[in-house]
């Protein structure tokens, strides 16, 4: 197997990995996800989607390198609505006007709105939350995708 390869693997294993504990967090720890935290699991998707088409030829890699460097771009978009730097979509965050609604417009709205909020860090290490540890993970599986290249080359 040459360097490429098994930097390529390394890359897919990965995405895997963040993947694999995700759905940890969601169904053994119980920690039910956001709308952006599920937004951050589809890149991954397609990185492993990437990694089977290696037995194939194509832009393999860069597939890979795109769907990581996408979820660490959600990651970081999650991270500043978590930590208040900017708000996040209205379908998971608090905030905007309510002034102008009627009791009936703010109870609908209430009852429409999901359970996990994403403005809100459930889990966090070092400092850091989920979305933050995905967004700085996904983006050195991205250089790993894009070392395979250059490996190759």
């Amino acid at each position: 197997m040459t360097r490429s390869r098994r930097v390529q693997m390394l890359a897919l294993a990965g995405s895997a990995g963040l993947l694999l504990g995700a759905l940890a967090f969601q169904y053994i720890g119980g920690m039910a996800p956001c709308a952006l935290c599920i937004w951050q699991r589809w890149p991954h998707v397609v990185a492993l989607v990437a990694g089977a088409g290696l037995i194939l030829p194509g832009p393999w890699a860069v597939l890979g390198a795109l769907g990581t460097a996408g979820s660490g771009v959600i990651g970081v978009y999650h991270t500043g609505v978590e930590r208040g730097w900017w708000e996040g979509p209205s379908s998971c965050t608090s905030g905007g006007d309510l002034s102008g609604l009627t009791a009936q417009e703010l109870l609908n709205q209430i009852m429409a709105a999901p359970v996990v909020r994403c403005d809100e860090v459930p889990w966090e290490m070092l400092g850091l939350s989920m979305a933050s540890w995905n967004a700085v993970l996904s983006f050195g599986l991205a250089g790993l995708w894009l070392l395979s290249l250059r490996l190759r080359g």
